[in-house]
């Protein structure tokens, strides 16, 4: 099974921009926190948020279109891949998420965007971020604009939950790393 090292590993072969570097560990631990939600195992979830942007740096434009032959050949295992591939569904792949995995990724990978940019505005970062907060910038469409809210309500209507419950999820799960994600804030 895939776990976050090697997930790691296999990641630092294609991906060196901090900012991609950042989002994948966001969405890593957002996919951690879902995990437990469905009582799966947080590790391998992590694993799989770790690759989702695999090929994104080197070829932006075909995103997802040089994932699965290289993770194919280092071993990943075929659903991995597949859970992988579907979060691009409707945008970049016609592989559509019918697991509760691959319903999570598709919906955490833009969510997380709005709550890193929610926390960076706090003083105290995501540490005591609550989904309040987060409800009223989620509806200010300026704000944090580029993240596609389209969609993440889509993956929530997937997953059959309430996006509040989703992004409480999330929060969760990124809080417990905050440090590591640089969302501890600076207390001022």
């Amino acid at each position: 099974m895939l776990t976050p090292e090697r997930a790691k590993e296999l990641n630092e072969t294609m991906v060196t921009e901090e900012s991609l570097l950042l989002h994948v560990k966001n969405v890593c631990y957002a996919m951690g926190a879902m995990a437990e939600h469905f009582g799966e195992d947080p590790e391998h979830w992590q694993a799989i948020g770790m690759l989702h942007d695999y090929d994104y740096e080197k070829y932006p434009e075909e995103h997802l279109q040089h994932t699965a032959e290289p993770l194919r050949d280092a071993g990943v295992a075929e659903e991995d891949i597949r859970a992988i591939l579907s979060h691009g569904y409707g945008g970049c792949t016609d592989v559509e998420p019918v697991t509760n995995l691959e319903k999570s990724l598709f919906t955490v990978d833009e969510l997380t965007g709005i709550i890193q940019a929610c926390a960076r505005m706090r003083p105290n970062g995501i540490t005591d971020l609550e989904v309040k907060s987060f409800m009223k910038k989620f509806k200010d469409k300026r704000f944090a604009a580029k993240c596609d809210r389209a969609l993440i309500l889509q993956g929530c209507e997937m997953l059959g939950m309430e996006l509040r419950d989703v992004a409480e999820i999330c929060i969760k799960g990124m809080k417990e790393h905050a440090e590591e994600l640089n969302l501890q804030g600076t207390g001022t």
